[in-house]
């Protein structure tokens, strides 16, 4: 390793700078260039929908790292950088100022970008979208007491803003196309946990929706129009209808694209000299035998650690589960593993839901695919094994009296 070659990060998020922390950690001594569009420094995402959005983390509790830290890393932090274009023949990238940025090894962060509304009105000042910092701030600051918020997508995103919104006493309205939310994730089992959460605390859940328009009611306020001719006031939009991965720079480069940059488990795309991490990154699991586009948290955080093995000429590769977390209300939940919806046969519910503490499991082929738990904080690791060795269904995995440990098989 000498210090003339360069390692550039295309994405300065949570996978961006976690990439270079990782490179320095590894020993890297070379020049490091992260280039992100946002005007600040990396921060973490789930915050603006949590804690962040609800006032109860403080802001700088969102960022990665310290400001001094680039400084004191070497490491060429280039905020408001917006990347052009990829030129993997002359392993250059440039920016929108024309500056060019020679790499010898290349890491594409370039994360995703919220599915555009495509009805009339979608481009109102009265719609938003929760992406970046400054969206969760321009929610944070419409959610006040009495305040009419209405949520189009049932998401994730969707729910964890109606509850904040709920919470902060809004008046909170969630349109969802499916017939339960979170329905294609979850199954209709524990989808119904989700949509009576909600609906005990207050949020007007309508769901086999469509929504057609939006039409400006004043200067900053608006109404929905639904397919079944009903109209919703609202002070604030939000729109949360998936993401798309941000492939244009890996498709003008030539670069393998199949929902997401095609990696293999070591992060390395179809050009050996360029790794993707992150929301962007479609990549092998050699655990499950697929690839996977995984748009969590887990993924930016543990992703860039193998990358960064790789690109230095280690053996690594990405095995984790794919993971995801979410807090709404007083619930608390963390899931593990993948289950295609067309490959569960069966969802076996652990415990009681109503109770707000209980388990569930996604078997498919005989085996445990996914697992999750609500509230019980101590059946993590145990579900986590149960999903990571494929373990036998079994009729216990229902029966609370069976510890989940001897489950877990191996």
């Amino acid at each position: 390793m000498t210090d003339r070659e360069t390692y550039a990060v295309v994405g300065a998020g949570l996978a961006g700078a976690k990439t270079v922390e990782a490179l320095r950690a590894e020993g890297f001594d070379g020049r490091l260039v992260l280039l992100g569009a946002e005007p600040h420094r990396p921060y973490e995402r789930p915050p603006l929908s949590k804690g962040y959005l609800a006032g109860t983390a403080a802001r700088e509790k969102a960022f990665v790292h310290p400001e001094q830290w680039y400084a004191e890393h070497d490491v060429d932090l280039r905020t408001g950088t917006t990347v052009t274009e990829l030129d993997p023949g002359a392993s250059e990238v440039v920016t929108s100022s024309g500056a060019r940025v020679a790499y010898d090894r290349l890491v594409l962060a370039t994360g995703s970008s919220p599915r555009r509304l495509s009805v009339p009105g979608a481009d109102l000042p009265s719609v938003a979208y929760l992406r970046s910092i400054d969206d969760s701030e321009r929610i944070q600051a419409a959610i006040r007491p009495g305040a009419r918020i209405v949520l189009i997508g049932g998401g994730w995103i969707g729910l964890e803003v109606a509850a904040v919104a709920r919470q902060a006493g809004a008046e909170v309205t969630v349109l969802e196309g499916a017939e339960l939310p979170l329905f294609r994730v979850l199954g209709r089992e524990v989808a119904t946990v989700f949509a009576e959460l909600h609906r005990q605390h207050g949020v007007d859940l309508r769901c086999e929706v469509s929504v057609t328009g939006i039409e400006a009611d004043g200067p900053s306020a608006a109404t929905v129009r639904l397919g079944d001719g009903a109209a919703i006031g609202a002070d604030l939009v939000v729109v949360g209808v998936g993401i798309a991965p941000n492939v244009s720079l890996a498709e003008q480069a030539g670069l393998t694209v199949d929902n997401g940059v095609l990696v293999d488990a070591s992060l390395r795309t179809s050009d050996p000299h360029v790794f993707a991490v992150g929301d962007v990154a479609n990549a092998l699991h050699p655990v499950l035998g697929r690839h996977l586009r995984v748009e969590h948290w887990a993924n930016a955080l543990h992703q860039p650690a193998v990358a960064a093995k790789a690109m230095l000429g280690g053996d690594a590769m990405y095995d984790r589960l794919p993971y995801f977390f979410t807090d709404q209300y007083d619930a608390g939940m963390e899931y593990f593993g993948y289950a295609e919806p067309d490959e569960v046969e069966q969802v076996v519910v652990r415990g009681v839901p109503d109770k707000g503490t209980f388990a569930a499991f996604w078997i498919g082929g005989g085996h445990v695919l996914a697992g999750m738990h609500v509230n019980q904080w101590d059946d993590a690791d145990a579900i986590k094994a149960i999903v990571r060795n494929r373990a036998a269904a079994d009729a216990a995995l229902g029966d609370v009296d069976t510890p989940l440990d001897q489950l877990a098989g191996g």
